[in-house]
């Protein structure tokens, strides 16, 4: 029991979010892009490099708490072969977050030079923060914010509601309201997204979705996985993954009249416990994917 669902993308939301973007970048030295470090391909944007152009970026991994450490490292890797320095993070706890002043000045430091050569005397350097919904935008932006306690006012030039906040006494961040949804040309990325709850689960059959989360977790069990619903390694080979789900249902009780198993209840269950991360820290997407 398998499928893919078909999950839609708005083109019209899309093409305003890319006028907002595209008015900020007059104004920013650096885009800073946030993404889930579990699905760091599924949450990123592919049109964003299109958009930014030639405009550096620094990428913040964020809730890496919930991801798998080597995963992790293994990106940071791949980002820096390809010339972006990537931060792991966990935005709403402030982990990782006190090296991202300093690779933001790292990113600039060449252009901070050429301004002060240049006779500018107290040069700003300005970044815009762009990032999918759920992705830990708002949770970066409080932290930030809270920390400067500084917020400037709207300026001339960009879309009204964009907004501009002071990190730093040579700081300025641009936050756009605007926000990028992937487009779903393969649907396993609006899966991936609904694994980590992007997106809103009452749009998918979330059964399917159950299933599909657990042919994953059977390729790649964790020990917490198997020990939170007391599974044996036979369970895994002997079952396919719908089978699974409901041997999940009937472990817990989650039984209905007729004693037929409620794999509804049973597949919330598993998402509910896997963003809480009670399966362990786990990663569905690696670089050498």
């Amino acid at each position: 029991m398998e499928a893919n669902q078909n999950i839609q993308w708005f083109p019209g939301h899309m093409t305003k979010t890319k006028r907002q973007i595209q008015a900020g970048l007059k104004l920013i030295d650096v885009v800073i892009e946030i993404i889930d470090a579990r699905i760091p391909v599924s949450s990123s944007n592919p049109d964003l490099n299109g958009i930014i152009q030639s405009k550096p970026k620094l990428v913040l991994l964020n809730k890496c708490d919930k991801a798998d450490i080597n995963a992790t490292r293994k990106w940071v890797d791949y980002y820096a072969k390809n010339g972006i320095i990537a931060l792991p993070v966990d935005c709403k706890s402030g982990r990782g977050l006190n090296k991202f002043v300093p690779s933001v000045r790292k990113i600039l430091e060449k252009k901070f030079e050429a301004q002060k050569a240049k006779g500018i005397k107290n040069p700003i350097l300005r970044m815009m923060i762009v990032g999918i919904p759920n992705v830990g935008k708002s949770s970066f932006i409080n932290r930030i914010s809270r920390q400067t306690r500084a917020k400037v006012e709207d300026r001339p030039g960009v879309t009204r509601g964009n907004q501009w906040y002071t990190i730093s006494k040579d700081l300025e961040m641009l936050d756009t309201p605007g926000v990028l949804w992937p487009k779903f040309d393969d649907q396993k990325v609006g899966e991936k997204l609904a694994f980590t709850g992007a997106i809103k689960d009452n749009i998918l059959d979330i059964e399917l979705l159950a299933v599909n989360f657990l042919n994953l977790m059977k390729s790649h069990p964790t020990q917490e996985f198997m020990q939170r619903f007391k599974l044996s390694e036979n369970d895994l080979t002997d079952n396919d993954s719908y089978e699974l789900l409901k041997l999940i249902g009937k472990k817990r009780g989650m039984l209905i009249s007729g004693g037929e198993i409620d794999t509804e209840r049973a597949a919330n269950l598993i998402f509910d416990e896997y963003r809480d991360g009670k399966f362990g820290n786990i990663t569905l997407e690696y670089p050498e994917e």
